[in-house]
């Protein structure tokens, strides 16, 4: 396992577990990068990543967990992937995304968004020297969707310029290009909306989860004898895994494919901020705790039968 990182600490530690272990370290560093890549860049929602973790196993299978801070608000967002379950790392590769969905924004990792991924490549085709003038004549009039201000020429030059002497471009390979980074991805996306009529907002894949609760408090104090539950549950079910008990094994599938089945036909109700603050009154019968400290039992207040008259 790779300890937590900030997300360009982590390939050199990959290289030399490679080293030691004779798995592909190129591929390994690659999924790293990218992972961090995808979150910083690709989805645009107002994090910064600044924790990474890359989870190794013995054969070569690993698992992200990266971080991001949106220092307007102070809130953080958590980003969950898994090696087995990924099929493409831009098109929908998270197992999960935990916070609050912002609605549209930025986020060419939708499946929606296929089109506008092929748009941006096509740009990377054409001879920088003769796109470049009709972009600036796209961007320059104060009328236009797309104003200067959206775009930074001199970034989105030099990327294009560097784009087009590669071979066989592909989307990956794009997201990992020296300078390509949120601003001019997003000048690549409203250039192609324009250019090809590709849309530029998608979904936020994020979908808040509220389980554990929050170290900060938020939604609420995290639930300690919970969250040890849980861990001891998910201790057991690895033991019997590795024990060969596979009716167990299946079992655990099951539960994580009706928990997914779930998750798609869930319908949010009116009722979610009495949710929250039902878990956050009664976090404190269940451990609850955040770096200030134990959650307290919320004060009672007086019913008629306790009022005295004087």
């Amino acid at each position: 396992m790779a300890k937590e990182n900030t997300p360009g600490e982590t390939p050199a530690e990959l290289i030399r577990i490679a080293e030691k272990t004779g798995l592909n370290g190129d591929l390994l560093v690659r999924s790293s990068k990218l992972s961090a890549k995808v979150d910083n860049t690709a989805i645009q929602d107002g994090f910064q990543l600044y924790l990474h973790s890359f989870i190794l196993s013995s054969d070569g299978e690993w698992a992200v967990v990266q971080q991001g801070m949106n220092d307007a608000t102070s809130t953080a967002r958590r980003y969950h992937w898994h090696s087995p379950t990924i099929a493409s790392f831009v098109e929908e590769p998270h197992t999960f995304i935990y916070g609050p969905n912002q609605g549209q924004i930025i986020n060419i990792t939708d499946k929606k968004a296929d089109a506008t991924r092929a748009g941006i490549l096509q740009l990377t085709k054409e001879d920088p020297e003769r796109l470049l003038p009709e972009i600036r004549k796209l961007v320059m009039p104060a009328h236009h969707d797309v104003k200067a201000k959206d775009v930074d020429l001199k970034r989105l030059g030099s990327v294009l310029a560097v784009a087009y002497q590669k071979e066989h471009l592909d989307m990956e390979s794009l997201l990992l290009l020296e300078g390509l980074g949120p601003r001019t991805l997003q000048s690549l996306v409203l250039v192609s909306e324009v250019i090809h009529g590709t849309p530029s907002r998608f979904d936020d894949p994020a979908r808040f989860s509220f389980a554990h609760g929050g170290k900060d408090g938020h939604p609420f104090p995290v639930p300690t004898k919970v969250y040890d539950e849980a861990i001891q549950t998910l201790e057991n079910a690895v033991q019997r895994a590795k024990l060969g008990n596979s009716e167990k094994n299946e079992a655990i599938k099951n539960l994580s494919k009706a928990a997914q089945q779930l998750e798609r036909d869930f319908q949010p109700n009116n009722n979610f901020e009495q949710l929250i603050e039902k878990e956050r009154n009664e976090s404190w019968k269940y451990g609850g705790r955040t770096v200030m400290g134990r959650a307290k039992a919320p004060k009672q207040k007086p019913n008629d039968s306790q009022l005295q008259l004087f």
